[in-house]
Order: structure tokens, then C-alpha cells, then sequence
């Protein structure tokens, strides 16, 4: 998640309102370590927010320079 804000340049603040989800959840999740913990519902608003600003979330053993997990601008950012 930091990756993620790092390269849309914002912070956890404004990746709450992006997503619809409240900042202490946006807290809980980044402060869960390598998996990210939180509901369904609250995973699935995050993970469409980061797309529709432009990230690509790598998954373990996607196909990517080290071959592991991580996340990549698409270009279809705001």
C-alpha cells in the first residue's frame, strides 16, 4: 500500500477518500504487514480505487523483474 501511495504521490488520507473507506481502516490495513487484513468489502473498494487511479498490484509470481509481489503504474491514472 505505501508502494502504491508513493508512486500516486498521496497520502493515507486522501487514499481513504479515494477508496470510501474511513483513514483509521486505511491505518490498520498498511500497519497489518506483508497481507493485507480487513473485510471483503473494504478490500475490494481498496483494490478498485488503486486501479482506477492507475496502479497494477502484482501478485507472488506474476510476471515481474524479481518475481515477486509489488505494484506498477498502468498509465491510466488520473
Amino acid at each position: 500500500m505505501r508502494a502504491a501511495r508513493a508512486l500516486l504521490q498521496i497520502d493515507q488520507r486522501q487514499l481513504a477518500e479515494l477508496s470510501g473507506l474511513s483513514l483509521p481502516t486505511i491505518q490498520r490495513m498498511e500497519a497489518s504487514g506483508a497481507v493485507i487484513r480487513g473485510n471483503i468489502e473494504s478490500l475490494t473498494k481498496l483494490i478498485a480505487a488503486l486501479h482506477d487511479a492507475g496502479i497494477e498490484l502484482i501478485g507472488e509470481g506474476a510476471a515481474s523483474q524479481g518475481g515477486g509481489r509489488g505494484v506498477r503504474l498502468t498509465g491510466r491514472g488520473a
